[in-house]
């Protein structure tokens, strides 16, 4: 009786589906591997060939990919914008949303403040683009120095959101009685309402980071001609490069 009631709870469509999945997900990623450690004497057209294992493993093609694109060099400028921008994002965005949400309170002034800033949000990228461009070339801050200092304006919209939204649960008595203690705005904000938003600013952090590091556009208009790129932006040049190559050879063959 129990195999029976086995066999009638086993659900056959839904073990298809994921059988399916599993492969969906996996070929592509067997494709990738298998691909990348070939030779390219190695890739032909015909499917057989294309799904066999590489005869010879060899990790040339890394090390030719590191090469062109300048890996290193390019990871180190990535890490440096991400790591400089998190930081920013979280000190000055942080004081932005204080300052902001606490006056609100009190001066419609700053409710004015508040909607513009973030009223950048609805604000395309393409607008501001070739008037970016044109003044960080002036300023002599088309350069790493000019990706930051962007980088910093364009999340503080979302930023700001984040942090007056937290800062409507942190009770403002606390600030109250450290003012009657002695402590200035600057301290109060540094000693005990900075340290509570700990997981806002790990929030931010997380957003911010992931936007910078795998932004391709702000890097490719204000660092061009530099000879200075990212990661995402050196990984884009290297798939162009190639594309462009592999067209001219199949006309060529045509």
């Amino acid at each position: 009786m129990s195999q029976s009631r086995d066999k009638e709870h086993f659900n056959w469509p839904v073990t298809i589906l994921l059988i399916l999945g599993c492969v969906t997900i996996f070929f592509p990623l067997y494709m990738a591997i298998v691909i990348a450690f070939k030779q390219p004497s190695e890739m032909t057209n015909d499917i057989a060939g294309a799904l066999a294992l590489p005869l010879h493993w060899s990790l040339s093609n890394f090390r030719e990919a590191m090469r062109v694109t300048d890996f290193w060099r390019s990871l180190g400028n990535s890490f440096l914008i991400t790591a400089t921008t998190v930081c920013l994002a979280v000190i000055l965005h942080g004081l932005a949303g204080f300052a902001v949400g606490r006056s609100m309170r009190t001066s419609k002034a700053y409710n004015f403040i508040y909607l513009y800033i973030v009223s950048g949000m609805f604000v395309p990228f393409a607008i501001l683009m070739m008037p970016l461009v044109k003044q960080t070339a002036q300023l002599g801050i088309a350069n790493r120095l000019g990706v930051i200092l962007l980088y910093t304006v364009f999340y503080m919209p979302l930023n700001l959101m984040l942090y007056k939204g937290y800062l409507t649960n942190i009770p403002i008595a606390l600030e109250e009685a450290a003012r009657v203690d002695g402590a200035t705005t600057w301290k109060t904000y540094w000693s005990i309402v900075f340290p509570i938003m700990k997981p806002m600013h790990a929030t931010v952090a997380v957003l911010t980071a992931m936007s910078t590091w795998n932004d391709v556009m702000t890097p490719l208009v204000i660092m061009s001609g530099t000879g200075k790129n990212t990661l995402p932006l050196a990984q884009l040049n290297f798939q162009t490069q190639y594309e462009v190559g592999t067209l001219r050879l199949a006309d060529f063959h045509q």
